[in-house]
Formats: structure tokens, C-alpha cells, sequence
């Protein structure tokens, strides 16, 4: 059955995950263990013949040199393969304001600990309660909501059975576009590994026929924070900051 698949991928790690800092919609670039992490998924893809047919991208740094990397492996990985020249294989990369990370508000560019030297009433509140408190600038639980939902009606919306997408993306957001793909109204707290894959297979044209919903032929996960490819390598991996 043609389908339409999702392969949604989280950005290597970058400078500010190996410092601890909360990076939001500021960037800093991959680490040495981030492109290598990047260029193993890239190259892993590339032995599953897994050739998307459309590309979307976080405009921040850490996802772009991400998705650079992939392709990158996965042209290494099939140009050892076969002769024909793959160098034209991607489509265009469409960057989505909507695949940002979360803004964190004042806390941006910082680590914890810098934090609490800053704003110390407000990191205790955090601390000591697990009540939602805004920080100042900040996005909102549910504008991060509504980006994802904007993002999924988007894909649903522009796409058809028979199309494969990679989708590169944040921790804190894809939590909130898994949820949204589930039809899930909480986000889940959901391990993401740095280049950890989540793949879904949907059949796009009985989506929104309520008479399928419960058919589990038509709406497959195939991969859930999938890191084959640091562990086949013996990668190290850090799930530690966003």
C-alpha cells in the first residue's frame, strides 16, 4: 500500500546541548560528535534506500548543519554502492519558522546555573513547583502547540500517498508534533536522542474519514526515538539540553 511517510529527526548535538545551555532560537553550531552522529544516520538511511522525495528543515543552524550531514552520509554510503551520480538527488529544503525550537525568553544562550545567578526567584518557582509559570519572552505550552498543529495540517494539507518526507526538527517541538500526529491533546515527555528518528506511515487519503480511525493498517509507527545508527557505531549520544 503507498502511504505517506514521515521520518521526523532531532539535530545533532550542537555546542550549547555539550555546554547545557538553553539554546531556544539561538544557535550555535554542531560539535564534532554532532556531524558524526548526523553523517551515521545519514549514511544508516542510505543502506535502507530510504531517498526522501522532500525535505523540511528547522531554520536554526544545529538543524540546517544537521540535515547537511545527512545528506551527506547517505550520498557517501550510496556512492559506495553504485556508480550513477546521486549528486542531484535531493529535492529543495524548505525552512519552517514553525520547526524552530522553543523560545526560550530570557533564559536563552543560558545554562541553569547561569539562570539562577540571574533570576533566582523565578528558577526556584520552576524548581519547586510543576505548575506551567510563563517566562518573560518566552513562547507558551500552547503557542507551541499551535506550531505543531500548524506544521502537521501543513504536511496533510501539501502532500499525498507515495510522498517521503524528512523532517528535521527540536526536541521540545517534536514532542509536540508527535502529539499532534496521534491526535494526542497532551504533549508527551518523550526521550529524544540527539538524531533520534521517528517514523510514521499514514495513508493520507482515508485521514480524514472517521470510518478508518481505528484501523491500524492505515496508521503505523515504525520507528520511536530510533538510534541504530550511533549504537551500531558506538557513538556516544546526550540527550541533556535543547
Amino acid at each position: 500500500m503507498a502511504c505517506l511517510t514521515l521520518l521526523l529527526v532531532r539535530h545533532g548535538q550542537s555546542q550549547g546541548n555539550a555546554e547545557g545551555r538553553m539554546e531556544g532560537w539561538h544557535s550555535t553550531p554542531l560539535t564534532a560528535l554532532g556531524e558524526s552522529q548526523s553523517h551515521h544516520l545519514g549514511r544508516h538511511l542510505a543502506t535502507e534506500s530510504w531517498c526522501p522525495t522532500h525535505l523540511y528543515c528547522s531554520p536554526l543552524l544545529r538543524a540546517t548543519a544537521t540535515l547537511a550531514a545527512m545528506q551527506a552520509g547517505w550520498l557517501a554510503k550510496t556512492q559506495e554502492q553504485k556508480t550513477e551520480d546521486w549528486s542531484n538527488v535531493w529535492p529543495a529544503t524548505v525552512l519552517l519558522d514553525d520547526l524552530k525550537e522553543n523560545n526560550q525568553g530570557i533564559f536563552t544562550g543560558l545554562t541553569w546555573a547561569e539562570a539562577k545567578q540571574r533570576y533566582p526567584q523565578l528558577c526556584h518557582t520552576l524548581e519547586t513547583s510543576l505548575d506551567w509559570h510563563p517566562i518573560p519572552q518566552a513562547e507558551t505550552l500552547v503557542e507551541g502547540q499551535q506550531r505543531a498543529q500548524q506544521f502537521v495540517n501543513h504536511l496533510l494539507n501539501h502532500h499525498q500517498n507515495g510522498d517521503r518526507l524528512w523532517v528535521v526538527s527540536h526536541y521540545w517541538i517534536l514532542q509536540h508534533i508527535v502529539a499532534q500526529i496521534l491526535g494526542s491533546e497532551r504533549a508527551w515527555g518523550i526521550p529524544i536522542h540527539n538524531t533520534g528518528v521517528f517514523e510514521f506511515w499514514l495513508d493520507r487519503d482515508r485521514w480524514f474519514n472517521p470510518d478508518h480511525r481505528l484501523n491500524t493498517e492505515l496508521w503505523q509507527i515504525k520507528r520511536f526515538n530510533d538510534y541504530r545508527h550511533l549504537v551500531e557505531t558506538d557513538s556516544a549520544i546526550t540527550t541533556e539540553a535543547v
